[in-house]
């Protein structure tokens, strides 16, 4: 049995939780989202608790039991407190703004790499060298956050880059000192 995916979601106020077909909705005060559940799984909406249960004990079902009920409450999460992801930029002349719905990085090119900020993520730079991104939908804070690393991550032997806050970066010694 899985043990993350016998445990209960539980739903706190403020939240709406609508199961309909194989489609879940949670909507609270920091947004609304929706997910569709496999055919596999069972949810049984009741009071203050979801319980995810499996049709049957196969391979493909067991594995989607747990991770159906750890994504239930991530929606949950997200639509009561949010997630939160934190990026640093290091280099001389690397900074970070906000023009409008677009984030604008100048990180050493010939030309600012300038990215639409996708719909639900609040995106800010209140220093030039700091941005943080939030939102409700734990999965598009974080790919839009390694978007944003992967212009240019961190390399190994100056530290230069953009790197998410409380990364360590080990440096390698120069071709000069490695002898």
């Amino acid at each position: 049995m899985s043990r993350i995916g016998q445990e209960p979601v539980k739903i706190p106020k403020g939240v709406k939780v609508q199961f309909a077909g194989n489609k879940l909705h949670v909507e609270g005060p920091k947004g609304k989202l929706d997910m569709e559940i496999s055919p596999l799984m069972v949810l049984d909406v009741s009071g203050e608790m979801v319980k995810v249960k499996r049709l049957n004990e196969e391979k493909p079902t067991r594995s989607l039991h747990g991770t159906t009920r750890a994504h239930i409450n991530n929606m949950i999460t997200g639509v009561t407190q949010g997630f939160k992801k934190e990026l640093d930029i290091i280099g001389v002349g690397f900074k970070a703004q906000m023009k409008g719905k677009t984030l604008a990085l100048n990180v050493g090119f010939t030309h600012p790499v300038e990215m639409p900020v996708p719909e639900g993520l609040k995106v800010s730079a209140p220093i030039l060298t700091h941005i943080v991104i939030e939102g409700c939908d734990r999965y598009t804070v974080g790919q839009f956050t390694a978007n944003i690393r992967a212009i240019f991550p961190p390399e190994p032997y100056k530290g230069k880059g953009i790197r998410y806050t409380g990364e360590e970066v080990r440096k390698k010694l120069g071709k000069a000192l490695a002898k």
